[in-house]
């Protein structure tokens, strides 16, 4: 070819951004095959000229042993849903209420809601530097090692004059035809078949190996940015878009501009609804957005979600197929929920042969049976459910619950009151022995930091533990012997577990996880009973005499501490040196909610258990229902019914952030 190696390296980078963002294919296979293999050719014996934005690089990675955690440093939100035109509407007109504008008015972007995976890339100077996923939208796992192999994410931005500094947040997704290719060879090879483009990008992210990312044509499409340090004043969330696809980016199909009109969203969305199937990738709904970026601040944020924008989703899919079987699952409190197994049917974008039946209520609501030809409903991530119905089977057998644990064969029970049926095998029930050890080392409850969700199921997967017990009796051989442990991270755990046998009483008895006792009430029975040995003695008659605690609690904390493996257990875990002081000896602290009752709803960026505890350490008692004793409701995102009740009843309501400006000392 007679170039330099940058004339090359600029050249084949120009074929890809025609080929993998713009669709325009400038020269043949065979010429860029013979091209890059010169490159490489190249590098090889000029190593020293090899740069981050040579096309080499993307698969230059070595493959990683672990993901890393990534701080965001602005979050990564997610959107409130609309399912209908006229929640989308009033998304809308709460906006213009609130700038006292009419939603005619609002600049209105719409966008194909990518079905996929949110990343964000990170520039420095122009070149690409990391790339994580969303996680829990403040931190995220290192993903640069795959992210860097997707052809259409530019290695260096395409501008003379990069940002210092810029975060390109956008979806990383499976194109229709690349996900049945991959199918297609999987089915071929014998190998695992994903359900869906979904699933199939997120897994190929979530590859420790970037050369099998690299094989599979994964795209990216931006729609924001977070951190920014550079020259540009954007007025418009269109100019962003603009911007990007300027500096190298792929531009997401048909996106539209209109005014914020009841007409306007109607059409948009039947315009959007027809074009899908046609659509080379999956969306499952659109993003509409207030264009203007100071009306977006001025409205700023609710929680978890932005007050300018909303995710209008497809409607749900339904299908029919049949009812074959019903298994029942345990959980980790021991409640059994019944399964149906069906007739494999896909739906929503997925292979479903299982689907809820939530409990013997619902079965007994829905008359079903097995044989019965049933509706399937799925929407989105959402768990496929048994809608109604639509034949009953010629040979149809009825669903009944076992007597005895189909796990620890111990005995069944129903509480009266109560639609779950509970195995009553407790902690030596191995089908929520996993379970409660992890909720028991958990941050809310033993806070055992070391000791995590992926180690606890390998111990157990090992035997090494098998009850909440067994951790107090975990060797340093026992984990630095596993794969991936070493002594000094098995020494770390060893070092958390004795560092967490100083606790509180409400927070071992929390740990416990006994059924129906969660925070709140392990607080009211230990500052009442003030020792264990006063809790496992009572009778159902004293714990009623404690602070909200009914009849259900009572009982079961009854049970719990009446059946002889658990008092092993609990006495196991107090001779290994668990201890704690009285709950009277507890620093008294100002209680300015003495005697107030207050309501948490909706989605909040404060963990729930947080926020409930927050409050009752100043005084107020957190309740489950608005009423007119109701002193006041924290609403987050996607508040609803209690929101409503609340509003109507003259209840006062905070958002989340009017609650922590005002309690978070």
């Amino acid at each position: 070819m007679n170039l330099n190696y940058e004339q090359l390296v600029e050249r084949i980078n120009l074929w890809n951004h025609a080929y993998y963002v713009l669709d325009n294919p400038l020269v043949s296979d065979a010429e860029y095959d013979l091209a890059f293999r010169e490159l490489l050719a190249l590098e090889a014996d000029n190593p020293e000229l090899v740069t981050p934005e040579s096309p080499s690089q993307r698969i230059g990675l070595a493959p990683i042993a672990e993901f890393k955690k990534v701080e965001h440093g602005v979050k990564m939100l997610s959107l409130a849903n609309a399912f209908s035109l006229q929640e989308t509407f009033d998304f809308f007109d709460k906006a213009a209420k609130e700038l006292d504008v009419s939603p005619e008015s609002l600049a209105i972007f719409s966008e194909p809601k990518l079905d996929g995976l949110a990343i964000t890339i990170h520039y420095q100077h122009g070149v690409f530097s990391y790339a994580a996923t969303r996680g829990d939208g403040q931190i995220g796992e290192d993903v640069t090692h795959n992210i860097k192999t997707i052809k259409s994410v530019p290695l260096k931005l395409d501008t003379d004059t990069p940002p210092e500094q810029l975060e390109v947040r956008g979806e990383v997704f499976m194109p229709k035809a690349a996900f049945e290719k991959l199918n297609r060879l999987a089915g071929e090879q014998n190998t695992k078949v994903f359900v869906n483009p979904r699933n199939a990008a997120a897994g190929t992210v979530r590859q420790m190996n970037p050369k099998i990312a690299a094989a599979r044509d994964l795209q990216f499409i931006p729609y924001g940015i977070g951190e920014y340090q550079g020259e540009h004043d954007f007025t418009r969330h269109s100019d962003i878009i603009d911007y990007l696809v300027s500096l190298g980016f792929r531009r997401n199909p048909h996106c539209y501009a209109f005014s914020g009109s009841f007409a306007a969203f109607t059409d948009n969305y039947q315009q959007m609804e027809q074009l899908r199937d046609s659509l080379p990738m999956e969306i499952d709904g659109i993003v509409y957005k207030i264009d203007d970026l100071a009306t977006q601040i001025v409205l700023g944020f609710i929680a978890r979600s932005p007050k300018w924008a909303v995710a209008r989703k497809f409607p749900a899919q339904q299908v029919t197929t049949q009812l074959i079987g019903v298994d029942f699952q345990v959980g980790r409190t021991g409640v059994l929920t019944p399964v149906a197994r069906l007739e494999p049917v896909f739906v929503g974008g997925v292979t479903v042969s299982n689907a809820t039946l939530h409990n013997m209520d619902e079965i007994e609501r829905l008359g079903l049976c097995i044989g019965d030809s049933v509706e399937i409903q799925r929407a989105g991530d959402v768990i496929p459910k048994v809608v109604k119905v639509v034949e009953q089977g010629e040979d149809r057998q009825p669903i009944i619950m076992p007597e005895d644990c189909p796990v620890c064969a111990s005995p069944v029970a129903r509480t009266e009151g109560q639609a779950a049926f509970r195995c009553t095998g407790g902690l030596i029930c191995a089908a929520q022995s996993a379970e409660r050890i992890e909720h028991y080392a958990s941050r809310k409850c033993m806070n055992i930091v070391n000791l995590g969700t992926k180690l606890i199921e390998l111990l157990y997967s090992k035997g090494i533990i098998n009850t909440i017990a067994d951790i107090y009796k975990i060797k340093l051989e026992d984990i630095a012997t596993l794969e991936g442990q070493g002594e000094k991270s098995a020494q770390n755990v060893l070092d958390s577990i004795e560092a967490a046998k100083t606790t509180k009483l409400s927070t071992f008895l929390a740990a416990l996880g006994i059924p129906e006792v969660g925070e709140g009430g392990s607080k009211n029975v230990a500052k009442y009973f003030k020792s264990l040995p006063a809790i496992q003695a009572a009778s159902v008659e004293d714990l009623l005499q404690v602070p909200d605690v009914g009849p259900v609690t009572a009982n079961s904390i009854v049970d719990f501490f009446h059946d002889a493996r658990n008092q092993a257990i609990v006495a196991d875990i107090i001779n290994a040196g668990v201890h704690w002081e009285d709950e009277q000896h507890e620093p008294a602290q100002a209680q300015p909610l003495a005697g107030q009752t207050w309501v948490l709803t909706g989605t909040m960026a404060m963990p729930r258990h947080e926020a409930k505890a927050l409050l009752e350490s100043l005084g107020a008692k957190v309740a489950g229902s608005v009423s007119k004793k109701t002193n006041c409701v924290v609403a987050g995102a996607e508040a609803g019914s209690k929101l409503a009740k609340a509003e109507e009843l003259g209840v006062k309501v905070m958002n989340e952030a009017e609650f922590l400006a005002a309690f978070r000392f």
